[in-house]
């Protein structure tokens, strides 16, 4: 027991995520009040540091998920609106950051689509 908390405490840290204001990230749900969509460019330049995650970092880095998909084979899906959609009363298409996690948990694919 102990030595399971020992190797859940030394995970790898959570990495440093460069001119993203995570907290006007979390409040802006739906990317509804646009702060989101001011960040799209830096959080493109970092995806590959999503890679190899846990579904519970991430929910800690990003907050809970817009919305969420399970699929076939244990896979899961988040999805994290990047630019306002029809949740927003917008008629344009919303671009959203998708992270598909393996059966283990861990975060495979990331990309904003």
């Amino acid at each position: 027991m102990v030595l399971a908390l020992i190797l859940i405490n030394c995970g790898k840290p959570l990495p440093q995520l460069d001119n993203l204001d995570l907290e006007k990230w979390k409040n802006d749900k739906f990317a509804c009040g646009h702060e989101r969509e001011k960040m799209r460019e830096s959080l493109s330049a970092q995806l590959e540091k999503f890679k190899g995650l846990s579904q519970d970092d991430i929910v800690k880095l990003l907050g809970r998920p817009d919305e969420n998909e399970l699929y076939k084979r244990n896979q899961k899906f988040f999805y994290y609106y990047v630019t306002p959609g029809k949740k927003c009363n917008q008629d344009t298409l919303a671009q959203k950051l998708s992270l598909r996690f393996n059966a283990m948990g861990f975060a495979k694919e990331v990309l904003i689509e």
